[in-house]
């Protein structure tokens, strides 16, 4: 069945910590979290203090997502402060391979994400080498933008080029009950949802529905 990591950038930022206990109660898979810097995307959002103060208030995984320039100076810190997946972008501007073997090194899941105009292949070169692959169907920056459909295709053709390798595909963006069938039928195996279930009155039900 496919997993849902429920994002944090559109959950009530007045009692963050509520929001994780009651993601977690509701029966997300994964809580993810959107790190921006205000220079690889036009806003800002948490930084790895907020990730370790919000680290006791849930044992599931945390999801990290990079949208940073250089994510080599953050690695660690996010690392030690609870993330268990950490994902950086093959648009960043350190090399790829340094910012997976820094990941590896702090024992975390390594994941690369591709923006949606970014083709496939800047990613297949690493496919031995991750554990996840973050297929983003909208500009990374902000929550609530509509889904691009041009995202179905990566995931099938990523999912084909992968074949049943262990290595995970995520879409991140616009995911809702109507784009996450398309999705799933294209082969990710996680659906990254923000808005759907954090303006939703029954967090439960909004991601029953995901992953029915």
């Amino acid at each position: 069945m496919v997993k849902i990591a429920t994002s944090l950038l559109s959950a009530d930022m007045t009692r963050l910590g509520d929001e994780v206990k009651s993601f977690t109660r509701a029966g997300t898979d994964w809580i993810h979290w959107d790190i921006m810097d205000g220079h690889f995307v036009p806003n800002l959002s948490f930084g790895p203090d907020i990730v370790q103060k919000l680290r006791p208030f849930s044992p599931l995984p945390f999801d990290t997502h990079l949208m940073i320039e250089h994510p080599l100076k953050f690695i660690d810190s996010f690392a030690q402060a609870g993330s268990d997946i950490i994902t950086v972008h093959v648009e960043a501007k350190d090399k790829i391979p340094d910012m997976i073997t820094q990941i590896k090194k702090n024992g975390c899941r390594v994941g690369l994400s591709v923006k949606p105009k970014t083709n496939i292949n800047k990613i297949l070169p690493y496919i031995p080498m991750i554990d996840l692959v973050l297929v983003m169907s909208v500009e990374p920056g902000f929550g609530g933008q509509t889904f691009q459909k041009e995202a179905l295709k990566k995931i099938a053709d990523l999912r084909d080029l992968i074949g049943h390798k262990s290595v995970q595909i995520s879409v991140d963006g616009g995911v809702n009950d109507i784009t996450a069938p398309a999705c799933r039928l294209a082969g990710a195996d996680i659906l990254v949802a923000g808005s759907y279930v954090c303006h939703s009155p029954d967090y439960h039900q909004a991601i029953e529905r995901l992953k029915k």
